[in-house]
């Protein structure tokens, strides 16, 4: 019999937070990341009216608090936070349903919108595929350039069936918490939105 194979969104299904926002925290505290925020307002409310795209909305936050950051500076930071803060951020539910996944037999790959940087320490300590946003990098530093296409909606998809054939698999789980998850959890034989709440 084929082994199952499960997909999970990280930022709000695995998480109670999103690790953008909780990155940007950790690295310059609270007062600036209100600021920059505020500053970056009327680009989220023109975002959030569909009149600017998710991504560009999301390369001028991640330029403003990570650009020029050398790549081996990123690296760092990123392997402190998954240590430090994302083990605090998991919901205990979603811990108990990989673990169960995994003694099943299945290959449990997360998918995100979030940078790779930070998410591959944490999956690496589970042994979890990682499928997530990449950075662009030039002359040795973070741009604030996403490399590509941000991993959300429709690019969920899409590298998910660049990656696997998904007919090998026994039965397929995805499991996702927004709007941008759905067209992952049509996927699925078995989907769970907003399964660990």
């Amino acid at each position: 019999m084929s082994r199952p194979i499960a997909f999970f969104d990280f930022d709000g299904t695995i998480t109670t937070k999103d690790t953008l926002l909780e990155i940007i925290k950790y690295r310059h505290g609270k007062a600036k990341f209100y600021l920059g925020f505020l500053l970056h307002s009327p680009w989220l409310v023109l975002m959030k009216l569909g009149l600017v795209s998710n991504q560009s909305t999301k390369e001028k936050v991640l330029k403003l608090f990570f650009g020029k950051m050398t790549t081996e500076q990123f690296r760092v930071f990123c392997e402190q936070f998954a240590a430090e803060k994302i083990p605090a951020l998991i919901r205990p539910k979603a811990l108990v349903e990989i673990d169960k996944l995994k003694k099943a037999g299945a290959e449990v790959v997360i998918v995100s919108a979030s940078p790779e940087n930070w998410l591959q320490p944490w999956c690496a300590t589970l042994n979890l595929s990682l499928m997530g946003t990449q950075l662009e990098v030039k002359n040795d530093k973070i741009t604030g350039k996403i490399k590509g296409i941000n991993c959300y909606g429709e690019e969920k998809v899409r590298r998910i069936k660049a990656a696997y054939d998904l007919t090998a698999y026994g039965d397929v789980y995805c499991y996702g918490d927004t709007s941008g998850d759905k067209p992952m959890l049509a996927l699925a034989r078995h989907g769970f939105y907003q399964p660990f709440r």
